[in-house]
């Protein structure tokens, strides 16, 4: 009996996990074919011949199911970038960082409603939860561009002498998880892995929104040549 249970119980979890998945890759073509505002369990559930109520034991709330959209894009993002950063030697951190802005580049373009979602429009009536929607990716995130600047930090600090930053200019718990793996970094050097943050999504932000669109008709040479001159700002070279 325990095993025709145990089968029963397989079939059961496999089912809602296949449901699952496909309940978010509708979310997602609602999301790519509408934007933010799009997404709508009943509309969803329409899709899939689901009753309004059955969806709402997959997902008790859009915001729900939003968080999970947002896990799941986020982690597709970081396991782009890592993999084009650990593709570059480690003793090229140059090139790791170069691969990184053009893999990020790459991934927005690719998904520019992940991309909007992530890092741009609100979604109306969306409320995220206190420590963000997805903390374990955004963490992940956080550190990878930290350990970029760490590695670059022997190097780069003879250029930041005209910044003055203490810990109490940033949030705790950034405080907390950027001390708790690089102890030895400095505050100055906590600002400046936000600085490279801003300046890897800048471009790409303008170009994902359309901004660039009149103002050259090769922006991938602009963002190249941004990312080639943050590389010149922490005293090391790309070849």
């Amino acid at each position: 009996m325990s095993n025709v249970q145990d089968q029963t119980l397989g079939r059961r979890a496999r089912l809602r996990a296949q449901t699952t998945a496909e309940i978010k890759a509708i979310g997602l073509k609602h999301l790519a074919e509408g934007g933010p505002d799009a997404l709508s369990l009943r509309a969803i559930a329409r899709d899939m011949g689901m009753s309004g109520s059955a969806i709402y034991s997959y997902f008790e709330t859009r915001d729900a199911l939003i968080n999970a959209l947002i896990n799941d894009i986020y982690t597709s993002l970081l396991d782009q970038v890592e993999a084009a950063r650990d593709a570059v030697p480690p003793d090229d951190i140059a090139g790791r960082i170069l691969a990184w802005g053009q893999s990020l580049r790459a991934w927005s373009l690719a998904n520019p409603e992940g991309f909007r979602l992530i890092y741009g429009d609100p979604v109306a009536g969306y409320h995220a939860p206190d420590n963000g929607p997805a903390p374990e990716a955004a963490k992940r995130a956080c550190l990878g561009l930290t350990e970029l600047v760490a590695t670059a930090w022997p190097y780069a600090k003879t250029t930041q002498s005209r910044t003055d930053h203490q810990w109490s200019d940033f949030s705790s718990a950034l405080v907390s998880t950027v001390r708790e793996e690089f102890p030895d970094l400095p505050p100055v050097a906590l600002a400046l892995a936000l600085r490279v943050w801003g300046r890897m999504h800048g471009l790409i932000s303008l170009e994902v929104y359309g901004h660039l669109r009149l103002q050259t008709g090769d922006p991938a040479k602009l963002h190249r040549a941004e990312m080639l001159d943050l590389i010149t700002s922490l005293n090391l070279e790309a070849d």
